[in-house]
């Protein structure tokens, strides 16, 4: 080959184009984002939102997104995006030739947690803080740190529990001690105390919604606290003496 001028020199013109061709590419590869080539034109989200506010959306992009199609931080606009109080989730992604598109996935609120205004637990049993933007119903829990998904999960169960007496639970509170308290739409609490092999909560409870119709007729009136944490009865507390108490067996 080395005595054939002709391949020598298709072979040298090959290499040059190639070395041309890897050079090019380089270049726009590091030089054009560089540049002020591939200006963003639009940025779009992909679903509605209710809790939050298009002025919160447009505030966070304003501020991070600097560059162009190829410069723009994704990274940092997620982060900003996840920093507003009802976003739990945003995704950001690139589509070209112009376009950043944006996923957000909002905290549907399930009930308020604990004694801090604002805070708030979701259907996933997660703490957040956020100001309320409407008007919801929404029943009050509280425990120990890290128990919003086992007090949100009792909730759902005692609520469906307590359909045949016909009463609803405004409130349910974990103790430290993990002693259940629960409270009623009409004022009344019920005190279950702690889970038991022998007594368990379900079991209490069972019996306060079959002795319920009792409770609310009884000549001294509805009782403000019900205690369930006898073995076979309860004990119950009025208003007018509230230092006395009335005992019910099984």
């Amino acid at each position: 080959m080395w005595h054939q001028p002709r391949v020598m020199t298709a072979v040298s013109d090959l290499l040059f184009l190639a070395g041309g061709a890897v050079l090019l590419t380089a270049a726009v590869i590091w030089g054009a984002p560089r540049l002020h080539f591939f200006p963003l034109k639009e940025v779009a989200l992909t679903r509605a939102l209710q809790e939050i506010r298009q002025a919160e959306i447009e505030q966070v992009v304003d501020e991070r997104l600097q560059g162009n199609f190829f410069t723009i931080n994704i990274e940092a606009l997620r982060a900003g995006l996840e920093h507003l109080p009802w976003v739990r989730q945003a995704e950001v992604w690139r589509k070209w030739p112009a376009r950043i598109e944006i996923r957000i996935e909002e905290h549907r609120a399930a009930a308020h947690w604990g004694e801090t205004h604002g805070d708030l637990v979701n259907t996933f049993g997660e703490v957040f803080a956020a100001p309320l933007t409407r008007e919801q119903k929404l029943p009050r829990l509280s425990g120990p740190p890290g128990s919003a998904a086992e007090v949100l999960r009792r909730y759902g169960e005692f609520a469906q529990r307590l359909q045949p007496a016909g009463v609803m639970p405004a409130q349910l509170s974990l103790s430290a001690r993990l002693a259940w308290q629960l409270g009623l739409e009409n004022g009344m609490l019920v005190e279950l105390g702690r889970e038991q092999a022998k007594a368990p909560l379900e079991l209490r409870l069972q019996r306060f919604v079959d002795h319920y119709p009792a409770l609310s007729e009884s000549r001294q009136g509805r009782p403000t606290v019900v205690d369930m944490r006898y073995p076979n009865g309860y004990a119950l507390r009025f208003a007018a003496n509230a230092g006395q108490g009335a005992k019910g067996k099984k």
